[in-house]
């Protein structure tokens, strides 16, 4: 059976796929948008019900389109966001097909594409995208036996309260999905733990303005190359009820019980590393040195924005910070259940080409990966700090269409194609 053929392949219709359909579209590329599941579908079926987006509805969303049911500094929940994305995908006609899984890629031997393997037939291409960004398989690190706590999930699976047994909760990792969890399951009565490990926490809003705007005009999410070791640090910040600076010392004084790093289980306890004073005190000096360089872009430029001398004021360290708990046997407190909130993996064992460092990790530029013809959408630090939000995306997907863009005009060099000239950017088509 001959295979459909097309230009470009893009796999996964989240938010990476959408902006990469949008930006091959304004190029006159021909490409599908394949995802197995839904448009956005982790946002519907693999977050927590009551999770809003951790940035303000103007800065969230991709420059063509504002949200229609969200004030612009209030926090979209998961449902609206997916929403979004389905109207964003009607708006620029992107042409996704649902319920479609790509099974494999390989490299056509003897002539330029892949072949592209799927649910429903073969598709040949000259380029495939992954635009399945890096939340693809929940991490949860082998640390606690099964049978040593009655309910043991990943953040990815957890819902809401009364998901969970009777019983005191702890929650391993202390960045936003952590803490926000945390703070819901203690609002609901439970007993809570939070193993909090080395993070940042910038103030949700400072001198009036969201930490969004702040990291905006101070070019910091224009940032090229993370500072050794920030790939793996969590940030530690919230939408929920609002939005609101993560404050850990307001979270012990709400009935939370802090405690560092999950090291390891043996003979029936649960070990936690030493590391909990050192873990805040490094968070905090991150936050203290937003605000101070918020306050000097003040000055610099005259502004009138109100003071805030009251968030530089940290207070004293609470009792579960200077004499922390360093030990916990899980049946003697009553823990019923353990959320991990340890993050995710990437998964491209579909993708069966040299586009790979040693480690396993996608080995691209800007999302142009090293086997020529595949590229990477999605990822943190793609191309720079705000690659990993909604609106770095877009950009992201803009210059990974242009590089495909420019590289079938050489193609077609010679040809009957015409791509138009090297780096030419063909009129945007109507929707």
């Amino acid at each position: 059976m001959p295979s459909e053929q097309t230009e470009v392949v893009v796999v996964g219709a989240g938010q990476a796929g959408v902006a990469m359909s949008e930006h091959l579209g304004a190029h006159g590329v021909p490409h599908v948008v394949l995802e197995r599941h839904r448009i956005a579908e982790r946002w519907r079926s693999e977050r927590w019900d009551s999770l809003v987006a951790n940035g303000p509805a103007w800065h969230d969303r991709f420059p063509g389109l504002e949200f229609s049911d969200v004030p612009p500094d209030a926090f979209a929940s998961k449902e609206q966001i997916a929403d979004y994305f389905i109207a964003y995908a009607e708006k620029v006609g992107a042409p996704i097909r649902c319920g479609v899984e790509v099974t494999s890629v390989r490299r056509h031997t003897g002539r330029p594409g892949f072949r592209v393997e799927t649910s429903e037939g073969s598709i040949d291409a000259r380029f495939v995208v992954a635009a399945t960004g890096p939340f693809q398989r929940p991490v949860i690190p082998p640390i606690v036996p099964d049978s040593a706590v009655p309910v043991q999930l990943h953040s990815s699976g957890y819902r809401n309260p009364e998901q969970l047994p009777e019983g005191a909760v702890l929650v391993v990792g202390a960045g936003s999905s952590g803490v926000q969890i945390a703070d819901e399951l203690r609002r609901s009565g439970r007993r809570v733990l939070l193993s909090v490990g080395p993070h940042d926490r910038p103030p949700r809003r400072y001198r009036g303005r969201d930490f969004c705007w702040w990291l905006g005009v101070l070019g910091l999410w224009d940032a090229e190359t993370p500072p050794q070791g920030a790939e793996h640090v969590t940030i530690a910040v919230s939408g929920a009820r609002g939005g609101h600076t993560v404050d850990f010392r307001a979270m012990a004084a709400d009935g939370i019980e802090l405690v560092g790093m999950t090291a390891s289980f043996d003979g029936g306890v649960l070990r936690f590393a030493p590391d909990l004073a050192r873990n805040i005190a490094l968070g905090d000096t991150k936050y203290l040195a937003l605000l101070r360089a918020a306050d000097e872009y003040v000055e610099r430029n005259g502004l009138d924005l109100p003071e805030e001398p009251e968030a530089h004021v940290l207070g004293p360290d609470p009792e579960c910070v200077t004499d922390p708990r360093l030990e916990l046997d899980p049946a003697e407190a009553g823990v019923a259940s353990i959320v991990w909130a340890t993050g995710f993996a990437t998964d491209y064992g579909w993708l069966d080409v040299d586009a790979f460092d040693e480690s396993g990790r996608p080995d691209h530029r800007r999302g142009v990966s090293r086997e020529p013809g595949v590229y990477f959408m999605g990822l943190p630090w793609l191309s720079r700090r705000g690659s990993s939000f909604i609106w770095g995306v877009w950009h992201d997907a803009r210059y990974v269409a242009d590089h495909i863009a420019t590289r079938r005009t050489y193609l077609a060099y010679g040809t009957t194609e015409t791509t138009g000239r090297p780096g030419a950017t063909q009129a945007p088509r109507k929707n």
